[in-house]
């Protein structure tokens, strides 16, 4: 293996900086900040953190994850999802370990049995009825 080989199998660290939008999807080998707003998903191999003004509506997928900000997703953590205490969840989560500090806000269904092992797969059907009553509120 030469150098050019190692640099490009390391990990990468990625931002998404406060002020900034991104409607869309990201897919990540490496860790991710966000600190902005994210419309969309967000698919990484590594951690993702959202930072007290970040926010993400969609859906996130990752290994560990830390959340600060608000967060209106379908979380899916194959290890462990740390609520900060200033984070507003809503939405279903699906994780191995979860850690809330006091404070935290969280609105939604919690399953620790079943991760889904592929990046695919169905939202439990009440999902779509708590969807539903949200938008009629709105």
């Amino acid at each position: 293996m030469g150098k050019n080989n190692i640099a490009e199998s390391a990990p990468s660290i990625n931002f998404l900086g406060n002020g900034t939008t991104i409607k869309g999807d990201i897919k990540s080998n490496g860790d991710y900040r966000i600190d902005g707003h994210l419309l969309g998903s967000i698919n990484s191999k590594g951690k993702v953190v959202i930072g007290a003004s970040g926010k993400v509506e969609g859906e996130i997928i990752c290994q560990n994850a830390d959340f600060s900000g608000i967060i209106k997703a379908k979380v899916v953590v194959h290890e462990l999802l740390t609520l900060k205490a200033s984070a507003k969840l809503t939405g279903d989560i699906f994780v191995t370990k979860l850690a809330i500090e006091p404070g935290a806000r969280f609105t939604g269904s919690c399953n620790m049995n079943d991760i889904p092992e592929d990046e695919e797969f169905e939202l439990p059907v009440h999902h779509e009825e708590i969807k539903k009553r949200e938008e009629a509120i709105r």
